[in-house]
């Protein structure tokens, strides 16, 4: 299914990133379905022949602001950064909290979850979708990039196929390390088991590797 609705950007701001820092440009769009800010930032400069690489990252409050070992979402935010300043790409940050169901719901999860439910257990046993997250506003963000072939670095296929569907095609599926802790080993066991995330715990490695 092509892209359909019209998304504009309308800021382009250079912020300096980390201790040794790198330019990230952070762009705003007009035209988001419910004007939720979801934003993306450009590193570097992909020639325009060349599909840049791209993290589609969903919000993570515990994660990404206070580096909570209980997911893997800071440290993979941390490591597209890293990627994409040595590479050139984008990330699309998209403002869907817990899988789709809001930090308040995300946290009651969180204690079902010390009762012994897994992660889409306990979103089921809430009554909320196991995952809500969308990827068509990435689609979206990306054609108003002039974006319309990508190398996608995510371990999670159910990105790939929304993302082709959202008129963006894929040409390289770029996985994504492994971060294990004693912390999250059920949540990543659950994300292989029962998600569509390509991986097993025995994948964990110092490098990403590429699919051939």
């Amino acid at each position: 299914m092509p892209v359909l609705q019209k998304v504009k950007i309308r800021a382009k701001v250079d912020i300096p990133i980390g201790r040794a820092p790198v330019i990230g440009t952070f762009v705003t769009f007009d035209g988001l379905l419910g004007n939720i800010p979801h934003f993306a930032v450009a590193f570097g400069s992909t020639p325009s022949n060349i599909a840049p690489l791209v993290r589609i990252h969903s919000e993570c409050i515990t994660g990404d602001v206070f580096g909570s070992l209980r997911c893997d979402c800071g440290q993979q935010l941390q490591e597209a950064i890293k990627q994409m300043s040595e590479d050139s790409g984008y990330i699309i940050y998209l403002r869907q909290e817990g899988r789709g169901i809001g930090l308040t719901a995300k946290l009651d999860a969180y204690l079902l979850q010390e009762q012994g439910l897994d992660t889409y257990a306990a979103n089921r046993h809430l009554q909320m979708p196991e995952d809500n997250r969308e990827y068509l506003e990435a689609g979206l963000m990306l054609d108003a990039l002039g974006v319309s072939k990508v190398r996608l670095a995510t371990n999670n296929l159910d990105k790939v196929s929304q993302l082709n569907l959202a008129g963006v095609e894929v040409v390289e599926r770029v996985p994504t390390k492994i971060f294990v802790t004693e912390h999250n080993k059920r949540y990543l066991a659950a994300k292989s088991q029962s998600g569509r995330h390509a991986f097993t715990l025995s994948d964990t490695s110092s490098s990403p590797r590429k699919n051939n």
